[in-house]
């Protein structure tokens, strides 16, 4: 299990990623639109720099929803390899069969 104050911290992040998500998507067609002059789009740099480090994507980590585990995570069923083991051994997740050779 992950720390508490990790997955927290992880949760905050999602939160400010939906909030200022507009905002930050304005502010970059406007830095990327090369027919604006470039004091403008200087000044959309600004407020994009201004804006939470927190609030970009990038900076989300995927986790696992079962245990909060940052690593080994699959996107698919939104949990980690070993908790995706633990439910296909349970017969929890359909079509998913414990293979050994």
């Amino acid at each position: 299990m992950a720390k508490i104050s990790s997955i927290e911290k992880n949760k905050t992040r999602i939160g400010l990623v939906k909030n200022q998500k507009i905002g930050r998507e304005a502010l970059k067609k406007i830095i990327y639109n090369k027919d604006l002059p470039l004091e403008d789009r200087i000044r959309a740099t600004m407020k994009l720099a201004e804006r939470p480090r927190n609030s970009s994507a990038t900076r989300v980590r995927n986790r696992c929803e079962i245990t909060g585990r940052p690593r080994g995570y699959y996107r698919k069923f939104q949990v980690s390899r070993i908790a995706l083991r633990e439910l296909g051994n349970q017969g929890m997740i359909p079509g998913l069969t414990k293979s050994s050779w």
